[in-house]
């Protein structure tokens, strides 16, 4: 198989991103010009503009510079959660981030992937639900599909293929659970 039959075979399952050409136009480049290029460092505009681009965010939330969010109308973030520099939350689906969440630096949260075992390398996406409390460490990689428990905690560089106990501490790739979280 050619490398033109691949992709003119490619399925995308009808994907649809939720939002019209012009509001992810749109979208690309307000994300663009104030998140991405980390020119705006104050958290209260940011979350403005994802309020107004359909996020449902709760209070006191920060973003910090460089973050990078695919579509903020499949958002959902509560209360205090912090999304760390350079973190990436590629929304194909939903993604839901509870109350005192914090996202470290560089962190990715992925909704989609390609099914490697077909020739057209079809496209499948699964939502995302990080429960109150958690903690994604720096460069971490949360998987389609998975919900970190409650007061969890993935450490730095985790890579999460499968569903997260409350409180407790994974690590590793493929994540491993290492311990329990005992909070004071």
């Amino acid at each position: 198989m050619n490398k033109t039959q691949l992709r003119k075979d490619f399925d995308k399952k009808d994907y649809n991103s939720g939002g019209s050409a012009f509001k992810t136009y749109c979208w690309y480049l307000i994300s663009t010009v104030f998140f991405r290029s980390g020119l705006m460092p104050f958290s209260s505009v940011l979350v403005t503009l994802l309020k107004l681009f359909g996020c449902k965010a709760g209070k006191e939330i920060r973003v910090k510079p460089f973050v990078n969010i695919k579509y903020p109308w499949k958002l959902s973030i509560g209360d205090y959660a912090w999304l760390g520099e350079g973190s990436t939350i590629e929304n194909l689906a939903h993604v839901t981030i509870g109350k005192n969440v914090c996202l470290s630096q560089r962190c990715m949260l992925m909704t989609g992937n390609h099914d490697y075992k077909k020739t057209t390398f079809d496209l499948f996406v699964s939502p995302i639900i990080i429960e109150d409390g958690a903690w994604i460490g720096a460069g971490a990689v949360v998987s389609p599909g998975i919900v970190i428990g409650s007061h969890g905690i993935v450490t730095l560089g985790t890579i999460v293929t499968k569903n997260t106990d409350p409180y407790a501490i994974y690590q590793g790739n493929p994540a491993i659970k290492i311990g329990e979280r005992i909070i004071s």
